[in-house]
This record gives C-alpha cells, structure tokens and sequence, in this order.
C-alpha cells in the first residue's frame, strides 16, 4: 500500500440511479447490473474526450461506512471540456490524498478479496470517493491487477 496526492478529475460514462449497499450482497447485484449495461451498450466507445481507454469504477456518497448505502459509478477519465452525452452522467473526483490497493489475482474475486481486507484495515479511511482502476493489467482475468485508490483523512 502506499499514499498518494491525486489532483482532481473529470469522468464521464454511468451511475447507479440509486444508492446501493453492502448488505445482503445487494451491491454486488446492483453494480454487477451497472457494468453489464456498462459493456452491453458499449458505453466506452460512446465518450467523448477520453484521456484513454482505463475504466473506473466510483463509490462516493457514503451515508456512513462501507456497510451503509453509497452511490456507484462507472466511466473513463475525460478532457475537462468534455461534453456529456445525453445518455449518460459525469462526475468529478476531487483532488485528495488516496491509500493505493492492488488486488492480484483471478477475476473478480481479487477485487471483493481486497476491498474485504481494506474493510478491516486499521487506516484512516474518508469516504469521499473511492475507486478502481480498470487498465491493461485487468484484462486478463485468470490472473488481473487492478489499482484501487481508497480516500484517506
């Protein structure tokens, strides 16, 4: 794990149309969906302005912590000038200081594996915005890394 400053940016792609939670597994579900309407509607292809082809994957609007309900949302890093399409959000992350995670290994579970092990880190987490990174590392699923940058008070 280490620290870094991140300035902020733009993202443009799609958000939940409600807030979801860990309980239950219910965000799995919810943002499960999310990225299948995410791929099926080749929403990557469809943004304007794109710094590259990287995905993210956005938790922000936390009621509380990772077990109270947070909005989700998925995108690509645009220009600022960027235009949104009318199918489709934007959403800035400011600029903060972020714990970097990398998950490795065997798609997805790496991922829910990480976030596991970040949930009972001893940390000083802020709840702002949280994300992943989806870049050459993650497309090969057998055996992926993905950045996750996790806010920090």
């Amino acid at each position: 794990m280490e620290d870094k400053n991140l300035p902020p940016f733009k993202l443009i792609g799609l958000k939940l149309d409600k807030k979801t939670t860990n309980q239950d597994g219910q965000s799995s579900i919810d943002c499960g969906n999310l990225w299948q309407r995410f791929e099926k509607e080749h929403i990557t292809r469809q943004i304007p302005g794109k710094e590259n082809d990287e995905i993210y994957a956005v938790y922000y609007e936390y009621e509380g912590d990772h077990m109270q309900p947070f909005s989700y949302f998925i995108g690509c890093k645009v220009k600022g000038d960027a235009d949104v399409p009318e199918n489709m959000d934007s959403l800035t992350i400011p600029g903060q200081t972020y714990r970097k995670v990398v998950a490795k290994g065997k798609m997805p579970d790496c991922i829910s594996d990480s976030w596991k092990t970040i949930w009972k880190s001893d940390f000083n987490r802020a709840y702002n915005y949280d994300f992943e990174v989806y870049g050459e590392r993650s497309k090969n699923w057998d055996n992926a890394e993905v950045d996750i940058l996790v806010s920090t008070d």
